[in-house]
């Protein structure tokens, strides 16, 4: 996972930790996962996509009332992410992208979910962050973000708004003590 610098002054990133779901020579991409997406919730939108009838939208079982909409990042924001946990898959649209982690971009999972289906942790980003060819790897190396191992607290937890001091802590880092100047050795 990728953890903000203070002094990222991007607006889409400042303090965001992102999961990364893919980083290879070509570029990288990941889902900010403590960012959430503003007057929109789950069941809503549900019923907005078609995904279930309005009539619906108040008998949801109670792990689709737990899934979070959040700003993926800010590449094709109009499109749903769903980063869930490996123990659903749907064949031609899942992304494996671990042996615990899955992304998957299609309605169906949506549908699967609203019945009580589906993984067990998801949550529903809209839009994703990217990164060219070594872009990444440049900003690493400016102090831009530094990086911890994910877990599906981390990643699940319902305390969106703790996310970035918990994955501070979670490589040593106390908050409190972090400067706003960057620097290198």
């Amino acid at each position: 996972m990728l953890i903000a610098m203070p002094t990222m002054t991007d607006e889409n990133f400042a303090r965001s930790v992102i999961y990364m779901c893919a980083h290879s020579t070509e570029g990288a991409m990941g889902i900010v996962i403590n960012q959430p997406a503003a007057n929109i919730n789950f069941p809503k939108l549900l019923v907005q996509l078609d995904v279930i009838p309005a009539k619906e939208a108040i008998r949801l079982p109670e792990k689709a009332e737990s899934v979070r909409v959040m700003k993926g990042g800010p590449v094709e924001t109009g499109r749903g992410f769903v980063l869930h946990t490996a123990d659903f898959f749907l064949k031609d649209s899942t992304l494996p992208i671990d042996d615990s982690m899955c992304l998957t971009a299609t309605l169906d999972i949506l549908a699967e979910i609203a019945k009580g289906g589906g993984p067990e942790n998801a949550i529903l980003a809209l839009g994703y962050a990217a990164w060219s060819a070594g872009q990444l790897e440049t900003e690493i190396q400016d102090n831009g973000w530094l990086h911890c191992a994910a877990d599906p607290d981390l990643i699940f937890g319902t305390d969106t708004d703790k996310k970035y001091d918990k994955a501070l802590r979670k490589i040593g880092i106390n908050p409190a003590m972090l400067s706003s100047e960057a620097g290198h050795a």
